[in-house]
């Protein structure tokens, strides 16, 4: 007989989303920054802004290969999860053995080959991030798969998703701290900014572990999970997995929303700096209001969820913030201090960060958990890994598209490129809302 996760419990459990966030954000957040920073940020130059095809910076194209190397792991660890026999079950035990690998290899992503701009830098960005995606994925795939297993009805796992989406929101305000640890750092001494950074995120680092590892401990999957190994093959359980169409429709309208949002994240630290002439640290207090303001709607995207259903939420929410992604472009420009233009836009972005943060979790739980009551094979781990997939492609190619809008501008006076990522935001999330059109509360058949 199945327990049910007490509350303390689903905390506990939603501490290892607080942990992948700080790690995966971390990323998010600094990479370009710290190899390409602008030219008033006290960082150097770590990568050469060589082009491809006149277009993809090389720093673009190893963020990319990053991901394609996912496309390999994220279905290979879910079948491996999704048939396991190990005596703990299913999913901890991978999740145990990534815990170090995960943080460690996130920390030597900012700790380049050369002190210089140097090409053997992307050399070895390229082979850490490797070792930095296998490991967090060997994590997040199977934490993921749990949700379905842990809760089984349409409420439960909407409450459940909305403590991981919270999760996942703090873990974004812990991150973008980044900057103001590091200037913490300089105060105690340090007299190098680059080596401010890197002692920042090595301290956020270690933190994340510990998140990491509380889900271990506090999900028994003997006691919580009714879990059986599937039998299918790996072949098998792709097909039928993207044969869904609901699923097919979800994924691409999220991959699309993906996109928009790390184009935004990746510039915060550039819209604060070059647009509008703010110190970098405030990018925490900037995040960290976005976050509390959007834990604020949590219950009512509980409500309406129930009433309204998931479609129209999630319709509403892409239309919106298309619209205030527009906005982007006219920072530094409106006819307000520079301080009340960003936290105006992060408390009305807070709003449909909400909805974006928690749905998707349950349908995905939800999708999971009806294909497998149709199929009697439990692929939760293959449903979470295409859709982790599909997340880390829109996050990719946000990254690359926000790297190549930079040789356009990027400094103070000449940040033209910096400027175009909101209207590429606004464009994609519209793109996004007209393909989530298809979609159907309750999934149909292929």
């Amino acid at each position: 007989m199945q327990v049910k996760l007490t509350f303390w419990g689903k905390i506990g459990y939603a501490c290892g989303m607080f942990g992948y966030s700080i790690l995966f954000n971390i990323i998010s957040v600094m990479l370009i920054y710290f190899y390409v920073p602008p030219n008033n940020s006290g960082l150097m130059v770590l990568a050469p802004q060589i082009t491809v095809f006149g277009i993809f910076t090389l720093l673009s194209l190893i963020v990319a290969s990053g991901r394609l190397f996912d496309a390999i792991t994220d279905p290979w660890i879910a079948f491996l999860s999704d048939t396991s026999k190990h005596k703990r079950g299913r999913r901890i035990p991978f999740m145990m053995w990534s815990l170090l690998p995960s943080a460690i290899f996130c920390v030597l992503m900012f700790t380049p080959y050369s002190s210089g701009e140097d090409y053997s830098n992307l050399v070895w960005l390229f082979l850490m991030q490797l070792g930095f995606y296998l490991s967090l994925t060997i994590y997040i795939v199977p934490y993921n798969a749990l949700l379905p297993e842990l809760a089984r009805g349409n409420k439960e796992q909407v409450e459940l998703s909305m403590w991981m989406s919270a999760a996942f929101v703090l873990g974004i305000i812990v991150s973008s701290q980044t900057p103001l640890l590091a200037d913490a750092f300089e105060l105690m001494g340090t007299d190098q900014r680059h080596r401010a950074v890197q002692l920042a995120i090595a301290t956020l680092s270690g933190s994340a572990v510990l998140l990491l590892g509380i889900p271990v401990l506090a999900v028994n999957e003997a006691k919580h999970c009714l879990a059986q190994p599937a039998t299918i093959r790996l072949k098998g359980s792709l097909k039928q997995t993207l044969r869904n169409r609901n699923f097919r429709i979800f994924v691409f309208a999220e991959t699309l929303y993906f996109v928009s949002l790390m184009l935004i994240v990746s510039g915060m630290l550039y819209y604060l700096r070059v647009l509008l002439l703010l110190p970098e640290s405030m990018g925490g207090w900037v995040m960290g209001c976005m976050v509390l303001c959007s834990l604020l709607f949590y219950p009512a995207v509980l409500k309406f969820s129930i009433t309204w259903g998931k479609r129209r939420l999630m319709l509403l929410s892409l239309v919106y913030l298309s619209l205030l992604m527009l906005g982007v472009y006219f920072l530094g420009r409106l006819p307000f201090p520079p301080a009340v233009q960003i936290f105006s836009f992060a408390v009305l972005a807070s709003i449909p960060l909400a909805v974006l943060g928690i749905l998707p979790y349950a349908i995905i739980a939800e999708t999971a958990q009806l294909d497998s009551e149709r199929t009697g094979q439990q692929r939760e781990g293959m449903y979470f890994a295409i859709r982790n997939l599909a997340i880390k492609i829109g996050q990719t190619v946000g990254i690359m598209i926000f790297a190549i809008l930079t040789l356009f501008g990027k400094d103070p006076g000449n940040d033209f490129g910096i400027r175009l990522s909101g209207f590429m935001g606004f464009i994609l999330c519209l793109v996004a809302a007209f393909i989530f059109r298809g979609y159907r509360d309750r999934p149909v058949s292929a």
